[in-house]
């Protein structure tokens, strides 16, 4: 499909574009590493049903370009939150169906807490994505601190050059790691590995990892944004909430029921790892659907 561009807040965001103009408005967004691709299969399923499907390139992938050089080149949540919510005005929609996993359903998760008249309904991978960097550097169970090993890498001078060096070979371990079950094909994965050519990845990627750790500050014009993060502030939308059974980073998360206030639904899918929607697209979509039925309850 043909890549739209549009300004929105201080980016130039691609994005592709499914279903009719008039459609019922859904933005879905991908995670790192990964990419639009993530949701080949799930967009047209939406369309069918009357949806008008955005699905954006994040800062840092893709052909999505920072408008000024002088822009902090940030990956922390709430310039990610600032980018949906800007891209949203963009596009003239007014409200709208939100969704994602790891990055992108951070996103989703800050607008649909903060913003939530801008919301109709959300879906999120690995449920409640809003980071409490406050007590980050409170270590989890070993099991636990070793999935997060590229994470720790990424805090070193080491890890920025090994993925300046070869971003590929590290976003292909990362994705046979977290999605044991999923038997993607080269071709499938090379279809994605073009977006992290995008010159501001390796910053993004980087300061996102070390921001969450409180390593490095933040944007200061999205540094209002970030506080009120800090309060953990509970999602009230219409949400369905997912994980993979067999997701090699994440885990469960059925735990954050207590942060979804309104309507709420919390599934898992079966032999599924990280990559929810490309890996079981039918799924996604219906959990999609559902959603939206959940704002008539």
């Amino acid at each position: 499909m043909e890549i739209k561009q549009i300004d929105a807040g201080v980016l130039n965001v691609g994005y592709l574009e499914y279903g009719p103009a008039n459609g019922w408005p859904v933005i879905q967004c991908h995670g790192f590493p990964y990419d639009v691709h993530a949701y080949d299969d799930v967009a047209p399923q939406l369309a069918a049903h009357g949806a008008r499907v955005i699905v954006p390139y994040l800062r840092g992938y893709g052909s999505t370009q920072f408008l000024s050089p002088n822009t902090p080149r940030s990956g922390e949540q709430a310039a990610l939150g600032s980018d949906l919510l800007a891209l949203m005005d963009s596009l003239n929609m007014e409200k709208a169906v939100v969704g994602g996993y790891d990055w992108g359903g951070r996103a989703a998760c800050i607008v649909s807490a903060l913003w939530p008249e801008r919301i109709t309904a959300l879906i999120s991978g690995n449920s409640y994505n809003i980071q409490d960097i406050a007590n980050y550097s409170e270590p989890a169970e070993p099991e636990v601190e070793a999935n997060f090993w590229y994470q720790y890498y990424f805090h070193s001078e080491r890890g920025k050059r090994g993925l300046e060096k070869d971003r590929r070979a590290i976003a292909s371990l990362l994705w046979r790691m977290w999605s044991p079950t999923w038997g993607f094909d080269p071709a499938t994965f090379e279809k994605t590995a073009s977006a992290f050519d995008n010159p501001d990845f390796v910053d993004v990627v980087i300061h996102s990892y070390r921001h969450r750790y409180g390593l490095v500050n933040g944007d200061p014009t999205v540094g209002a944004l970030e506080e009120a993060l800090s309060a953990q502030p509970p999602i009230l939308v219409p949400t369905i909430t997912i994980d993979g059974d067999a997701d090699g980073v994440s885990g469960s998360t059925a735990s954050h029921a207590h942060k979804f206030i309104g309507p709420h639904q919390h599934r898992v899918f079966r032999a599924a790892g990280h990559n929810l929607p490309q890996e079981r697209p039918n799924e996604w979509a219906q959990a999609v659907l559902d959603a939206v039925q959940l704002t008539a309850e």
